[in-house]
């Protein structure tokens, strides 16, 4: 079987890979690894969603497919009075994020093994790979784990099958809006009623 980042227990060797760089105005350091997403650079979705998603203080933020933690992380420093949760169904990716908390001493910052749900908003760079209908599952998880007025923010390449998602979006929130729009790249808005 092929390792995909997105699979459970990632049988690749572990190539590790450092990385240091500015995100949101912060000067970051993160461990990343062969069997996940996006090895020693940001993506250009992370960081559009990143530099671009609409955060305020003292929310409940989840990373959703949180990968070695480069989103919730950068999130977490900007925002100090934020709650950042990450999850991911990559064990190897999960060990990276813990490590890369550390190396970035953010105490707002965490991963958890499930998501408890009400959160203020989620952040999401869906793994496309898994196809229209594994991304529309994810999208529907991340809706039931919203409270009433909390907004899902997802990137994606909008001629890339972001459209799809877009419109799967509406269906699901009843609301969706393009936040932003950056290289190819949009962070499509909805919010939970």
């Amino acid at each position: 079987m092929t390792d995909h980042y997105f699979s459970k227990h990632p049988t690749s060797f572990e190539r590790v890979t450092p990385l240091i760089c500015m995100l949101r105005g912060q000067r970051l350091e993160f461990s990343t690894a062969s069997g996940m997403f996006s090895i020693g650079k940001v993506d250009r979705g992370s960081r559009v969603l990143i530099e671009d998603s609409e955060i305020k203080g003292g929310m409940k933020v989840l990373d959703y497919g949180c990968g070695w933690g480069v989103v919730g992380i950068a999130i977490a420093k900007a925002f100090l009075k934020c709650s950042v949760e990450m999850i991911d169904v990559n064990e190897r990716a999960l060990k990276h994020a813990k490590m890369n908390i550390r190396k970035n001493r953010v105490s707002n910052c965490s991963v958890v093994k499930a998501a408890t749900g009400s959160y203020d908003t989620i952040l999401f760079n869906p793994p496309q790979k898994i196809g229209k209908q594994g991304c529309f599952d994810l999208i529907t998880d991340c809706y039931s784990l919203l409270k009433k007025g909390g907004s899902l923010q997802l990137v994606a390449r909008h001629n890339k099958g972001g459209k799809v998602l877009r419109q799967f979006m509406e269906e699901l929130f009843g609301n969706v809006s393009d936040l932003t729009k950056s290289g190819g790249f949009r962070i499509y808005f909805s919010t939970k009623s």
